[in-house]
């Protein structure tokens, strides 16, 4: 079996675009999503969508939940610590995207679960039954082992800190996969990042898109954050606001 994991999507539709024609290039068995597909971007209306129209399975991530449910933002930020400002600026692209779109597909996000299970391997977006935490890519094994060992799969892929790993572990599961994202990336490479899993290998693909069509999507889409998300998708590195 292959398949394909995308993570962080973050209403980039430029990028999505890019990874869906990559794709049928591959020609994976399944695709999943691994939740963050609206909020921030030009396009989150043009997103859900597409990912509806195609009906793939998937999780929350944790901008769906904020969309969702607003006080899980209020909530995080309380323990968060970033400047007050910078969960100021992503509440109102919150309010923004909320707006966006719509009573509907906020429903049909709403239901998206927290885990995803395929034969011997598991989807979450950060952590099981926390998709606002997760570790980074130099967590020790313990660490991981400690958060991911109650999941008894022999993969387990998670996104939501935007940078691509395979980590091979003395345990269960014995292999866990950062998916990187899609729309946001934060490792410096500013390619769309996805994953593929074939025959029980994983293995992480970029795919280059038009950065600059994205950011000009943005300049006219009437996010409050558009200045800073261009700035992040032309370094693929994190930026405060």
């Amino acid at each position: 079996m292959r398949m394909a994991c995308l993570f962080d999507i973050h209403g980039n539709i430029t990028a999505l675009e890019a990874v869906i024609e990559d794709l049928r290039q591959v020609s994976p068995d399944i695709i999943l999503h691994g939740g963050d597909l609206a909020d921030m971007g030009s396009s989150p209306v043009a997103v859900v969508d597409e990912i509806r129209s195609l009906n793939w399975p998937g999780v929350m991530g944790n901008t769906d939940q904020m969309l969702v449910s607003p006080e899980t933002l209020e909530s995080f930020a309380r323990t968060s610590k970033a400047p007050a400002s910078m969960w100021n600026k992503i509440g109102e692209i919150a309010d923004h995207t909320r707006s966006a779109v719509g009573d509907e597909r906020l429903a049909w996000m709403r239901n998206l679960p927290l885990i995803s299970v395929i034969e011997n391997i598991i989807i979450v977006h950060a952590s099981p039954n926390d998709c606002w935490r997760a570790p980074g890519p130099q967590a020790a094994e313990e660490e991981l082992l400690q958060i991911y060992g109650e999941l008894s799969a022999e993969i387990v892929v998670f996104g939501h800190i935007h940078q691509p790993f395979i980590r091979h572990l003395n345990g269960v599961p014995g292999t866990l996969v950062n998916a990187g994202s899609v729309g946001l990336p934060y490792d410096g490479d500013i390619r769309a990042s996805y994953l593929i899993v074939e025959e029980g290998k994983p293995s992480i693909k970029r795919v280059p898109y038009d950065t600059e069509r994205e950011i000009k999507l943005l300049s006219k889409s009437g996010s409050p954050g558009a200045e800073w998300m261009a700035r992040m998708l032309r370094s693929g590195t994190p930026q405060m606001p």
